[in-house]
């Protein structure tokens, strides 16, 4: 099923009309521009990998017209790929990178619109009157080099984040986005059933990351969709959860904490469990039941017209009431796509409703230094009946490996 991205844009279109938006840029170094166009952002990388200029790729977005992209010579030869939407404005490494730029500005806020905006007439389509002062928009991820440019280049237009109105398009998923993310969930489910049995004494962490990541390539994924995280927690290991992995060999008896997730067509999965080496002492498998029951009261509070903060304080109950909240020392959760993260998130402090069409992650943990620690993440949907269900098929039962 290919992905429609003229409908994609037209509901942005709509959306920018709306709020007055005369020209929104995107860069391409994020995963907007990917979701309204299909210019793949690259995978991210420690290694700031850039190119001369490469503060002026992405693409100029306005209502009734199609996108401009101002690219580099080099993301254009080996980022773009076939079918891309909109005419393209190249800057060369000898080209003055802030001249270009500003002439391709020009050049779009010129063009006349082309198609009609939310049923309106072409000539009546816009959401101020000529003469208005213009408003321009930007994603809150794009580089500052690019918006000082900008704002030198138009000191009398106002400024704004267009992250609302993005945000607002992206949340919900369509039939294509949740089968993609479906076969990212049931990806990270075979890897961690298959690597569930070499989690023993002995063995790395960094080993098992490694075996991970391995699996995660090999069954198709360009990488994982973070860096992979395995760390061992238990009485008399004096370490954080904020040591996601080392090179330390697992010991005799702990618990083993999982975090990664895999792409599928630029779709994320996000997933969790802990595996336990050696027979577990009562307090540990009294927190297991805990952590367990903890996502369970999260899926059960997530209804349409709930908020992430209903979700959060419904999980974070189950904890608190069994005498471990000081160890619950992160958020619930968080909505998911081609960005890991995204919004709206299962916080104490978002009171975004939820609707049908989001897909989030409900995350319980009690991580306590020198004690006990314990996760599980899943993916879940809110679907059109109203019921929230997990998209990830490995089952949640206590694991031991003696």
């Amino acid at each position: 099923m290919a992905i429609d991205y003229v409908s994609r844009r037209a509901r942005l279109d709509e959306r920018l009309d709306a709020a007055g938006i005369d020209v929104l840029f995107l860069p391409a170094s994020q995963t907007d521009l990917e979701y309204f166009t299909g210019l793949e952002r690259g995978v991210p990388s420690f290694g700031n990998i850039g190119y001369t200029n490469h503060w002026i790729s992405g693409a100029f977005f306005s209502p009734g017209k199609e996108p401009l992209f101002v690219l580099t010579r080099h993301h254009q030869e080996f980022h773009l790929p076939g079918g891309v939407s909109g005419d393209i404005v190249t800057a060369t490494e000898s080209d003055d990178g802030a001249e270009v730029f500003r002439r391709a500005f020009d050049a779009f806020a010129a063009r006349p619109r082309r198609v009609a905006v939310g049923g309106k007439p072409i000539d009546e389509s816009c959401a101020h009157e000529s003469g208005a002062q213009e408003r321009i928009a930007v994603s809150g991820r794009t580089w500052a080099e690019t918006t000082l440019q900008l704002r030198d280049h138009r000191p009398d237009a106002a400024f704004t984040v267009a992250d609302d109105i993005l945000n607002g398009i992206r949340r919900i998923k369509d039939a294509h986005e949740i089968e993609l993310m479906t076969r990212a969930s049931l990806m990270v489910d075979e890897v961690m059933a298959a690597v569930s049995d070499k989690v023993i004494a002995g063995i790395t962490e960094l080993e098992l990351a490694s075996e991970i990541d391995l699996r995660i390539r090999q069954m198709g994924s360009p990488s994982s969709s973070f860096d992979t995280a395995v760390w061992a927690m238990g009485k008399g290991i004096e370490r954080d959860a904020s040591e996601r992995l080392s090179r330390k060999a697992l010991p005799d008896r702990a618990g083993v904490n999982f975090d990664f997730g895999a792409i599928v067509e630029g779709y994320c999965s996000d997933f969790g469990r802990t595996v336990h080496i050696g027979q577990p002492d009562e307090e540990y498998e009294r927190v297991y039941d805990i952590v367990m029951a903890a996502q369970e009261a999260g899926r059960k509070a997530a209804v349409p017209g709930a908020t992430g903060g209903d979700v959060h304080r419904a999980t974070r109950a189950v904890i608190e009431e069994a005498g471990y909240g000081d160890w619950f020392r992160h958020r619930t959760g968080h909505n998911i796509g081609k960005d890991v993260h995204e919004l709206p998130y299962i916080s104490e402090e978002d009171d975004t409703p939820l609707e049908p069409g989001m897909m989030f992650t409900i995350e319980p943990s009690v991580f306590w230094p020198g004690r006990v620690g314990v996760r599980v993440e899943d993916v879940f949907l809110l679907t059109e009946g109203g019921e929230t269900v997990k998209i990830n098929e490995l089952g949640n039962e206590m694991r031991v490996n003696d």
